[in-house]
C-alpha cells in the first residue's frame, strides 16, 4: 500500500466515522435534525434507536477500513469499499436523497480506483 492508499481510505473512514456520530450521538439535535432532513424533533427522538443503529454499522465500515490501513491489506480495504459503495447506492436509492451518492459512494469508488490502479 502506498500514500494515495492510504490517504483514499482513510478519508472514506472518517467520513464514516462522522456519519457514525451524526446517528449515534447529534441524531436529535438541531444539526442531526437539519442534515437528515427529519421532520420534527419527536420523529427524531421515537427513531434514535434506530439511528443509533445504522450509525454502528457505519462504525464497523469505519473500523474494517482503518484495521485494513493498520496491516497494510488492500483486499480488506477493497471489500470494506465495495460495502461503502454499495451501502450508499442504496441509501440514495431508498431514501430518494441523491446526496449520499457524492458523500459516500463517490469517495469509495474513487478509493477503490485507486486501490486498483496506483
Amino acid at each position: 500500500m502506498n500514500t494515495y492508499h492510504f490517504l483514499s481510505i482513510g478519508l472514506v473512514a472518517i467520513i464514516h466515522s462522522y456519519i457514525m456520530h451524526l446517528e449515534m450521538v447529534l441524531w436529535t439535535t438541531e444539526k442531526g435534525i437539519k442534515i437528515f432532513g427529519l421532520k420534527s424533533k419527536q420523529f427524531a427522538e421515537e427513531t434514535k434507536v434506530l439511528a443509533a443503529n445504522q450509525g454502528l454499522y457505519n462504525g464497523f465500515l469505519a473500523v474494517g477500513l482503518f484495521w485494513s490501513v493498520l496491516i497494510k491489506n488492500k483486499e480488506i480495504a477493497l471489500f470494506f469499499l465495495s460495502c461503502v459503495f454499495i451501502a450508499g447506492i442504496y441509501g440514495a436509492y431508498s431514501t430518494k436523497k441523491i446526496n449520499i451518492l457524492y458523500i459516500q459512494s463517490l469517495p469509495a469508488i474513487i478509493a477503490i480506483l485507486v486501490c486498483i490502479f496506483i
